[in-house]
């Protein structure tokens, strides 16, 4: 199934602007101290998390543990992905503090709830400096089993294939810039895929042929695509999440400068396929440099009885 109803969230012990991971994600902002960063912080995600359970949304929610310090375990996606035949697979990254995100009893806690039938380790490729970082640089269409990826320092080639090779996915991999033609780190900053609905900046393709392609894909699967701009990209408008709630209702999760950065039309787009659930996390963007989307990391897993 495309969309699930269980999602895991990290709860933040010492959240802050991470200068490991600055170096390739231009939307991070140094704006706050430390000690508030992490207090505005913990107040959006609490904030998020009953956004969420109001809507009917099973959240599990993990402590994070304040050593070994990890400004950016508040994205648990990137290092993790579930799978509905039981399968986690553990990916390779490219910030060095972000790989001790791994060894915090996460996925022990997961399997209290969930089982995991087998475990992928993709990690090792650390080793050769080649990086794959999850749901941030893929964006599964888990019903067509199409990976949609843009090449980037954090999304390797080799890695995408080994994946597609142990998932059985098909890839769809194409080159994409940001308005000053720098690489967009991670794929779902710049698009999303739900059911049958897909927000992408086509804009950010530069190779035409890629972008015509990726827009083929996207319509043979039946989606209809919501076109973004740079401007609403740079709001991170491609960072949005479907999900759906305990009746089976269509949610698409997203921040309000996502909101806010949308036409009335594309509003009344994303009302005909899903209700829009817009959550605050404006200081977790700016300072972090991920949004509504990479804070939820999705439980496709059979439940423990």
């Amino acid at each position: 199934m495309q969309t699930t109803s269980t999602v895991l969230m990290i709860r933040p012990a010492r959240f802050a602007f991470n200068a490991d991971t600055a170096v390739n994600n231009r939307f991070q902002q140094p704006i706050l101290g430390a000690a508030a960063a992490q207090d505005k912080a913990l107040e959006e995600f609490d904030g998020y998390v009953d956004i969420l359970r109001t809507h009917g949304v099973e959240v599990l929610v993990i402590q994070d543990t304040p050593t070994p310090h990890t400004p950016d375990s508040i994205f648990p996606n990137n290092w993790w992905s579930s799978h509905a035949d039981g399968s986690v697979v553990l990916y390779p990254m490219e910030g060095r503090n972000r790989r001790l995100e791994r060894n915090k009893g996460v996925l022990h806690a997961l399997e209290q709830h969930f089982v995991i039938h087998e475990t992928i380790d993709l990690s090792p490729l650390e080793e050769q400096n080649m990086f794959l970082e999850g749901t941030g640089s893929m964006v599964l269409d888990r019903e067509h089993r199409i990976s949609y990826a843009c090449y980037s320092g954090r999304t390797h080639s080799e890695a995408l294939r080994q994946f597609a090779e142990r998932l059985d996915y098909r890839l769809c991999v194409f080159h994409a810039v940001d308005r000053h033609h720098t690489p967009i780190y991670h794929s779902n900053v710049m698009m999303s895929v739900g059911r049958a609905l897909s927000v992408v900046c086509l804009q950010a393709l530069p190779d035409m042929r890629e972008r015509q392609a990726l827009a083929r894909s996207l319509r043979n699967t039946g989606k209809d695509i919501l076109a973004l701009d740079f401007e609403q990209l740079e709001a991170f408008a491609g960072n949005m999440l479907e999900i759906h709630n305990k009746d089976g209702h269509a949610l698409l999760v997203m921040s309000r400068s996502a909101w806010k950065s949308l036409q009335p039309a594309q509003r009344g787009q994303i009302e005909r396929h899903a209700h829009p659930v817009v959550v605050n996390v404006d200081h977790i963007e700016r300072i972090g440099g991920g949004s509504a989307r990479c804070m939820l990391a999705e439980v496709h897993l059979p439940t423990r009885h």
